[in-house]
């Protein structure tokens, strides 16, 4: 006999539908509805409401082998499955990220395929795979954002088996795994969660209903979040979970839910004897998120920050629409390299307010900060999807990477970037429900209309074009421009590699000296000190040193070093 059980304190009755027989269920006093039916792997199931004859999904169910609108699957990963027994892990300190969307990544885009170009990321020197989101959501392909089951892998990719093979085979080959999940809001279509219990709040947050963090009957709503976390990280064998724009969170109680995860964690941690990974994604620039909880903090290990690829992007690119408007000149990207945040406690025009507050660089490594040139969001978010290589230099690329793989924070690359990819990576879904899909459509439109984009631009996210536009080409790796870029990353990688001073997670240790008119900047990590020439005109740096890597080549051992148009140098003896 199998014990099925799910909570459901809203219907009046709920029974359980095992392979096409209807079986009553026993309702205890806290809104669980338990019932022992005989059932074997595989087999099919669901709960009927009330008097409802539609067969809803199990909330916490294992598998959808065929969506996320039909029945549950019983499912179980094989124990003997596991080949990781060695595994010891990796620390987010001294870690490479490299954020890839599954469906994109390879032709075939599933699990299986992606474990092929593993190898592509050894050698440039990757230590982290990060997934975006592969929860079940509607349709065959989607960002992953729009989840309605989270327990449950997204079959097309190759279910829950196939992400345990990619786990199996990342850690084979040194690589750890992180894996976005998204728990601030659920997917339109397929969310079948609020008829059971109170999962949503009225209140709402820039994707749809806020989850129900803090009102009554939260309690099994936190458990419901915390559980899945630790069910990837546990079942699954996964390392890190970026946890998504965790600022809309809305949660009240003393202890936030975030902190809660944190202790779970590291009780995990502990059990598993390896160390697990919690990186938040906010825009609040709040370093109480990395901040111990003795200390009043929530106790996380990392956070995105985005101010430092703002910083970045401006200062080379020259864009300042939206968000980018304080940012830009080198000032601001001397701070960000220094400081942390941007805004800490001053105010941001596009949010018409004072914004963030100040990092205690003494006291928090800069290593709890990821860094990179470019995201999934940062791209996909652009009108047409178009990456920095449709509309910068070679030079300019490099030098974006050379500032994020100098930096004293942990590095994360988004896919294709290591060789200046010239596919787009747009936004996409594939809802069945067409009044869904075609407000998805309108609204995507609509958004960029309000910040200043031509809508005529925005590429329909159903259109299945859309999707197949943003598959990653792997034979431009054949050409002489790509692998030259791909060349420079590998380089810096193991540039970062070899020498502590790059790695040194504390910004007390980091200095910047910059000319805002002839626009270079220098960024000194010890005896290393890094160059970066963003005009298009060769200038003269004052700083001497012994050329250690370079875009283009520099002259050696001279006081007044000669730096061409948007290109960097490394001097060693700086």
């Amino acid at each position: 006999m199998t014990l099925f059980e799910v909570w459901a304190p809203r219907p009046e009755r709920v029974r359980i539908e095992v392979d096409g027989a209807v079986h009553p269920m026993t309702r205890s006093p806290d809104g669980w509805w338990r019932a022992d039916v005989h059932a074997v792997p595989g087999t099919r199931y669901g709960y009927l409401l009330d008097d409802d004859p539609t067969v809803l999904p199990d909330p916490r169910s294992a598998r959808q082998p065929d969506g996320v609108h039909g029945r549950s699957a019983l499912h179980a990963l094989d124990p003997a499955g596991w080949t990781d027994a060695n595994w010891t892990g990796r620390p987010l300190a001294g870690a490479i990220i490299y954020e890839l969307h599954l469906g994109t990544f390879t032709f075939e885009g599933t699990f299986d395929a992606a474990v092929e170009r593993l190898d592509h990321l050894v050698e440039l020197g990757v230590t982290m795979v990060e997934l975006m989101p592969v929860n079940a959501f509607d349709g065959i392909h989607n960002w992953g954002y729009d989840g309605v089951l989270w327990y449950a892998v997204h079959e097309p990719y190759g279910g829950p088996d196939g992400l345990q093979r990619f786990v199996n085979a990342c850690h084979a080959k040194g690589l750890a795994v992180a894996l976005d999940v998204v728990h601030n809001h659920l997917g339109p279509s397929g969310n079948y969660l609020p008829r059971f219990a109170p999962y949503l709040t009225e209140g709402r947050n820039t994707w749809g209903q806020s989850l129900n963090l803090d009102g009554p009957d939260s309690d099994p709503v936190r458990r419901f979040i915390i559980e899945n976390a630790l069910r990837w990280l546990r079942d699954f064998h996964i390392d890190a979970l970026r946890l998504d724009a965790v600022h809309a969170l809305v949660d009240r109680t003393a202890t936030h839910l975030l902190a809660e995860l944190a202790t779970d964690t590291e009780s995990l941690a502990a059990h598993v004897r390896r160390p697990l990974t919690l990186i938040a994604e906010s825009d609040l620039n709040d370093a109480r998120l990395i901040t111990a909880r003795a200390a009043g903090g929530y106790g996380l290990t990392g956070q995105w920050n985005d101010d430092l690829h703002h910083a970045v992007h401006t200062a080379v690119s020259g864009e300042r629409q939206g968000y980018y408007a304080d940012f830009g000149s080198l000032r601001c990207l001397a701070q960000t390299l220094t400081r942390g945040f941007f805004h800490a406690g001053t105010y941001s025009s596009f949010r018409g307010r004072t914004h963030g507050r100040p990092i205690d660089t003494r006291l928090i490594p800069a290593s709890a900060l990821l860094a990179y040139t470019c995201t999934h969001d940062q791209i996909g978010n652009r009108a047409t999807g178009d990456r920095p290589s449709a509309y910068l230099t070679d030079g300019q690329l490099a030098i974006k990477a050379a500032l994020v793989l100098f930096s004293a924070y942990t590095p994360m690359l988004f896919m294709g970037e290591e060789w200046g990819a010239r596919t787009p990576f747009q936004f996409f879904t594939s809802h069945t429900d067409p009044v869904i899909a075609a407000a998805t459509a309108t609204g995507r439109k609509d958004e960029f209309a309000e910040h200043g984009w031509d809508s005529g631009e925005v590429p329909d996210p159903q259109d299945p074009e859309t999707f197949l536009r943003s598959k990653l080409d792997w034979s431009e790796l054949e050409h002489r421009r790509h692998a030259r870029l791909l060349s420079c990353y590998r380089k810096l990688i193991g540039l970062r590699r070899e020498r502590a001073e790059i790695t040194d997670p504390w910004l007390t240790h980091v200095s910047v000296d910059y000319d805002e008119n002839a626009r270079w900047i220098a960024v000194h990590r010890g005896p290393l000190t890094l160059v970066c020439n963003l005009s298009e005109e060769q200038v003269t740096v004052p700083i001497a040193g012994l050329p250690l890597l370079s875009w283009e080549p520099s002259t050696e051992g001279v006081s007044a070093t000669e730096i061409p148009g948007h290109s960097f140098v490394i001097l060693a003896g700086a």
